[in-house]
């Protein structure tokens, strides 16, 4: 009942009015943007969605219009190098992610699920079948968001995402405290920045491997 009916419900009223709360914000972000680097105000890239259909996902652009395109932020060489000033405070707060609310309005994405994977990301994608992590619709936050995000190993992200659907699906109660779990963690890990890397993921794994050789 919750997982195939009232999620969805509730994912519409939420985006819905989300949209009008936030639309003066939203506004002077995409001033600021425009001021700051000349170019389009919203990044729009090819994910992953339910079922492995391909949709565009919107952000604020946090970054230069001289950016490589379709290149994960963990797969380029010093990041930072391609981040505006208002990027890097979009990315920190995570208001970068405020258009995707019109991706949820549309059905495309739900308030919480897995992180939508990249077109290109492979291995995540693989990954995560084995979870049937990609048969939900991916979420503007999820389980792996609030237990390291960008600092996850993508072996464990996916199994987390794994462990969120299969709780999901275990009973609508299970469904809603999960739901519920992950939209309050979400609230606690962007007030204080947690996880967030640029150019970091499975920096957790790194952080581990380095403190095993200083140890050695």
């Amino acid at each position: 009942m919750y997982k195939n009916f009232l999620k969805g419900l509730l994912d519409f009223i939420l985006s819905f009015f989300g949209i009008i709360i936030l639309a003066i914000p939203m506004l002077v972000i995409a001033v600021i943007i425009k001021i700051q680097d000349p170019g389009p105000v919203f990044f729009k890239q090819q994910r992953v969605g339910k079922g492995k259909r391909l949709f565009w996902l919107y952000k604020f652009r946090s970054m230069k219009v001289s950016t490589p395109k379709d290149v994960p932020t963990h797969l380029l060489e010093n990041p930072e190098q391609y981040i505006t000033k208002i990027g890097a405070f979009l990315r920190k707060t995570s208001l970068d992610e405020l258009p995707q609310i019109f991706n949820i309005l549309c059905g495309k994405m739900s308030v919480i699920g897995p992180r939508p994977a990249l077109w290109n990301q492979d291995d995540l994608i693989e990954e995560r079948e084995q979870y049937g992590a990609n048969d939900v619709r991916p979420g503007l936050t999820g389980w792996a968001q609030i237990n390291g995000r960008d600092e996850l190993e993508i072996p464990l992200k996916a199994r987390l995402d794994g462990e969120y659907v299969e709780r999901l699906g275990s009973s609508s109660l299970n469904g809603i405290k999960m739901d519920v779990k992950c939209f309050f963690g979400t609230i606690k890990s962007v007030l204080k920045s947690e996880g967030v890397v640029e150019g970091g993921t499975g920096e957790i794994e790194r952080k581990a491997e380095e403190n095993d050789t200083a140890n050695v």
